[in-house]
């Protein structure tokens, strides 16, 4: 099996932006799962998963969404959450507390509430060309979005587009898609993610 991952470091200051691997092994160990099962369920090795388990390995977004999906976890469960302002319920996200997904090469800003609602909304921040790794991603979802900075070059199912800013977008990512920056200057995507009904997996 072919896995695939960044070798750009992760930021030094981890209380500002988290890392990745605490998260996937608190998941892992809830589950109750073993290195070797979360392969296997995963599709990625299990030196690849210690690695990215211990922050030695950045996973590209098609490994990573293997291994949530084989954990059953939205994407919001890999953010370091901050705690609620007393004051706030529990449907508001204030915008100075916003948790980041630092993966090296693309951040992820949580927009979506705490909670396990279907539906997840974010801000990818995309370095200049930068991409979401070599090999297309697919998994049962819905996404979409809109290019709020920046261009966005998407290929979904073999059929590419150039979107620029206030364009939008919506696809089925069962589909094969990957998605690039265009430019030599960072991107800001909008970016939207809606579980798909168990029995469309039938």
């Amino acid at each position: 099996m072919q896995d695939s991952f960044q070798q750009d470091p992760l930021p030094d200051d981890a209380t500002v932006v988290p890392r990745v691997g605490r998260a996937i092994r608190a998941l892992r160990q809830a589950k109750g799962m073993t290195l070797a099962e979360l392969s296997l369920a995963a599709g990625v090795s299990t030196g690849m998963l210690s690695q990215i388990e211990r922050d030695q390995a950045n996973p590209s977004l098609r490994v990573l969404s293997q291994v949530r999906n084989a954990l059953g976890a939205p994407i919001s469960a890999l953010f370091e959450e901050p705690r609620h302002a007393p004051e706030d319920p529990g449907f508001v996200r204030r915008a100075d507390r916003r948790p980041w997904l630092e993966l090296g090469y693309l951040s992820k800003e949580l927009l979506s509430p705490g909670g396990p609602g279907s539906l997840q909304f974010m801000i990818l921040h995309i370095p200049p060309r930068g991409t979401s790794g070599d090999q297309p991603m697919s998994y049962p979802a819905q996404k979409g979005g809109m290019v709020l900075e920046g261009a966005l070059h998407l290929s979904v199912n073999g059929t590419e587009a150039l979107l620029n800013e206030g364009d939008s977008f919506l696809f089925d990512s069962l589909d094969p898609h990957s998605f690039r920056n265009a430019k030599d200057a960072p991107a800001r995507i909008l970016w939207i993610m809606g579980a798909v009904p168990v029995e469309r997996n039938l």
